[in-house]
């Protein structure tokens, strides 16, 4: 790569609708010159409407020094956006010959050396890179909406992409404020999107069967898991559930319910590969704390959670 991660000063954003304007918002909030081009008639200004309705948000975040919205240039040409950019992010429609052709476009004007990302919410960066002529630099960086106040963004290559340009992509956005989680192997959907897609669909199943109502799917999350979920996730969460004993004693005694029918999803088996990698995933996720450690942990942050959205004894509680 021409540039280091830490020497970015100018970003391309090609696609500024709710993701790449989010994307905008962020990168000018963490100090950057942003170059802007989407082909949609009217797009500039929903795009400075949209930076201005998050301003505030970000403002309580905490502005990086020398951030404003001053320094945000839609131009009318995708070549104009790029032609000086250290680093892209694409974030067109989810359509994979659109995606194909422009990352072709984007590969055959930005300069060389300087990482093309896409944000893609799951199609695989092998599926997308065949048009372009140097496909080594294209990477998946998935954020989720909205990009200026959700920290995670998932970044995988293709098949053909160099790990030198998945590295280096990786790196940027730690620098640029976000919370990274460079995959290994390519999966559609990537992590999250698999997560949040299984829970959604059986949450269709249930509504359409007649099982539980919209209000009672979403009154399930925010008043159970979600609640843990904010701080914790699931797996350190189901630890918590086997006591002292830990994931270990938590999937033997409860692994034979993975046969039960609680879910639409077909449960893997739980051999002792998968067994072994799960308990020692938790043990490395704990990094030396006790199971009593964990649980005060994550007593303190339900209180905390229950605190900051006034659901505490004595909170007034808002409507839904």
């Amino acid at each position: 790569m021409t540039t280091t991660p830490d020497e970015v000063r100018r970003v391309a954003c090609i696609g500024a609708g709710v993701i790449g304007g989010g994307w905008v918002a962020h990168f000018l909030a963490r100090g950057y010159d942003v170059t802007a081009w989407d082909p949609a008639p009217g797009a500039e200004p929903r795009l400075r409407r949209l930076v201005s309705a998050a301003w505030p948000a970000l403002t309580q975040l905490g502005l990086a020094e020398g951030a404003s919205q001053d320094r945000l240039t839609v131009t009318t040409t995708l070549e104009e956006a790029v032609a000086d950019a250290q680093f892209v992010q694409e974030s067109a429609p989810e359509k994979l010959e659109l995606k194909r052709d422009l990352l072709a476009k984007l590969d055959a004007a930005v300069p060389a050396g300087v990482v093309i990302a896409s944000s893609t919410s799951g199609y695989p960066m092998t599926d997308m890179q065949t048009e372009a002529a140097d496909p080594g630099r294209l990477v998946v960086g998935h954020p989720f909406n909205p990009p200026y106040l959700i920290p995670l963004v998932e970044v995988v290559g293709g098949e053909r992409t160099d790990a030198e340009a998945v590295t280096w992509a990786s790196r940027f956005y730690e620098i640029a404020g976000k919370s990274v989680i460079t995959m290994k192997n390519e999966v559609p959907g990537f992590i999250a999107n698999r997560l949040q897609e299984a829970l959604w669909r059986e949450a269709l199943h249930m509504v359409a069967s007649g099982e539980a109502t919209v209000q009672e799917i979403d009154d399930s999350i925010t008043e159970g898991p979600g609640l843990r979920w904010a701080f914790m996730g699931p797996m350190l969460t189901f630890a918590l559930a086997g006591g002292e004993g830990g994931m270990a004693h938590m999937l033997d005694h409860f692994g034979p319910s993975l046969k039960s029918p609680w879910t639409r999803l077909e449960a893997p088996e739980l051999d002792k590969r998968l067994y072994d990698a799960v308990v020692a995933g938790c043990e490395e996720e704990a990094a030396g704390r006790s199971i009593a450690d964990l649980v005060a942990e994550r007593d303190q942050g339900i209180i905390d959670v229950l605190r900051a959205t006034g659901r505490l004894p004595g909170q007034r509680k808002d409507t839904k």
